[in-house]
């Protein structure tokens, strides 16, 4: 089924990624990075599925070339830290097709990205046919009108007047400067180093400290760049994928919905369990949900409900051959028990099913996340090896340390795609914690045993209120069989609202409607209750009917005697 997966990542210099390696790995092609001279080829890699370069309209058409534009994003960063590009890799919907999940992509990037003035670079991703994923990589700095780099941020210098503070950049400062507006400067006084204007410092005649006017710390930032870094946006990108996938989900006839918003923001609540074991709390202390004992809390549950029908139905069947309410109210429960015990059979059969079912699911998902895990850990300790041997390789052997430049870039670009399979294997278990998984499977494996020791209890119950149900019938002999059916009519309704409530307090969300409904079909079939009400129904509608017959030609004779004095 689709899963709501969108992971959000800075490419940046400082940890030693570059966007050249970045875009040769992500589509499996050669590139040559004109910043550090280091060749990245990557065309041994496999799994691409699809690829392509979206701009806005002010960018330069050169630019379609992933090389060329990733090249100029470096030439353009002149920082050793610099951010260089934002990722952005999102799980797309296992029941679109190829074709499909190209559209869905392209639309999602020229809609939220390059519809606001990004250059975009996204390839399709699939190995192994069953996880299609797309990488999308985003330039983070705005282009002007004539397609050049705008700047992130720029000098912003804190201005004083008439003793109020305010911040200008140096195109605004020209006019604030005209209204009085002075940059502030650092001034000896005494020992100490005191920011002021010039004209207050001629006045007192202090000497300057510095040539550099005072100014805000990282300076101001681009509106743009701004908006682009902000958590608000973030969140309109999660939203937009979400319902744009949707959309194709939907166009596509797929039942098959995903939400970016948190379970707690869905307003999903987890339901209360019994705490039982260390594996079982560590689960519920990680938010989720132990098998063992979520079963356990059904069963203790059902047991003490039956507990009470048995005791209930005791006491009808010792004054039911007295009295027929009481042999009404005794077939009644009975049949109710019946609804009740075939529940607990139905469900217990489907809960295995689907549960033995996911817990070969989780185990492929564990054993490719343990062996991505060994490899992420053999990745970087090998990138610690080559940093360790780059540092102690003399300058003046630059081959070498090209050489060593390449590996390093090809690892780091390596453990990132690791880093980013083992999130999506997480997304996909819908858990941070992959020991959680491990200890549900062997909750389940656990739980299967219980279940049917369950089921079969219930069997059991079944059987002997069959019993019961066929003894009471031999009495039922002894009354007015109409009499006895309008009795149960009566109270059918509440015994099987009764029933249900019973059943939905044990199970709470778990309760399914068509399962009890399933339960009632084949309790009456199994006691002919359906084919004899069916029958009873018949013959009183039939006597209904001939009752109104004999009214109308009653009716008709007395008329006619009319019609004949006149």
């Amino acid at each position: 089924m689709a899963i709501y997966h969108l992971e959000a990542k800075v490419i940046s210099r400082g940890v030693g990624r570059s966007a050249v390696a970045a875009s040769a790995y992500m589509s499996c092609s050669r590139i040559y990075n004109g910043y550090d001279g280091v060749q990245h080829d990557y065309t041994k890699k496999q799994g691409l599925v699809y690829e392509q370069v979206l701009l806005p309209p002010q960018a330069p058409p050169e630019w379609k070339d992933r090389g060329i534009l990733w090249n100029a994003v470096e030439e353009a960063e002149k920082s050793k830290d610099s951010r260089l590009a934002r990722e952005f890799v999102v799980a797309l919907p296992v029941e679109l097709s190829k074709e499909q999940n190209i559209s869905l992509i392209s639309e999602y990037v020229k809609d939220n990205f390059v519809a606001d003035g990004m250059c975009a670079n996204f390839c399709i991703h699939d190995t192994d046919g069953h996880n299609p994923h797309a990488h999308i990589m985003l330039t983070v700095r705005p282009l002007d009108k004539n397609g050049k780099w705008q700047s992130k941020t720029e000098k912003e210098y804190l201005c004083v007047k008439n003793g109020e503070e305010r911040g200008f950049t140096s195109a605004e400062f020209k006019a604030a400067q005209a209204d009085g507006w002075e940059k502030q400067y650092q001034y000896f006084v005494g020992k100490k180093k005191v920011y002021m204007p010039p004209s207050q410092a001629e006045q007192q005649g202090y000497e300057r400290a510095s040539k550099y006017p005072k100014s805000t710390r990282y300076g101001r930032q681009n509106p743009i760049t701004e908006r682009w870094n902000s958590e608000e946006q973030l969140q309109i990108w999660r939203k937009s994928w979400a319902d744009i996938s949707n959309k194709y989900l939907e166009l596509a006839k797929s039942e098959s919905r995903i939400d970016h918003r948190s379970h707690k923001e869905c307003g999903i609540d987890e339901q209360p369990t019994i705490h039982e074991g260390v594996y079982a709390r560590r689960i519920e202390k990680n938010g989720g949900i132990s098998e063992r004992c979520e079963i356990n809390r059904q069963i203790k549950a059902d047991n003490k409900v039956l507990r009470e029908i048995k005791a209930a139905i005791k006491k009808l069947l010792e004054t039911a051959a007295h009295t027929i309410s009481s042999l009404a109210n005794a077939l009644e429960k009975l049949r109710g028990t019946m609804i009740h015990c075939r529940y607990v059979i139905n469900f217990a059969d489907k809960w295995k099913t689907a549960k033995t079912t996911e817990a070969a699911r989780l185990k492929i998902h564990c054993d490719d996340y343990s062996a991505i895990i060994a490899e992420l850990k053999s990745k970087i300790s090998e990138r610690k090896q080559k940093q360790d041997e780059k540092a102690k390789t003399p300058p003046i052997k630059i081959f070498k340390h090209e050489e060593l430049t390449q590996i390093i870039n090809e690892l780091s670009e390596q453990i990132e795609e690791l880093r980013t399979e083992k999130n999506t294997i997480l997304a996909n278990l819908n858990t941070n914690d992959i020991q959680t998984v491990k200890t549900k499977i062997d909750d389940i494996q656990k739980a299967v045993p219980v279940m049917e020791r369950h089921s079969n209890e219930s069997k059991t119950r079944l059987d002997n209120a069959q019993k019961e149900y066929a003894e009471l019938k031999e009495q039922a002999q002894n009354f007015d069989i109409d009499e006895l059916y309008d009795l149960r009519r009566n109270i059918r309704p509440q015994v099987e609202y009764d029933t249900e409530a019973e059943l939905y307090e044990i199970y709470g969300v778990s309760f399914s409607r068509g399962i009890f409904n399933t339960a009632k079909s084949e309790t009456d079939n199994s006691i002919d209750g359906a084919e004899i009400y069916s029958v009873r129904r018949q013959l009183e509608n039939y006597k209904q009917w001939q009752n109104e017959q004999k009214r109308e030609n009653h009716q008709l004779s007395h008329d006619d005697e009319d019609e004949l004095e006149l």
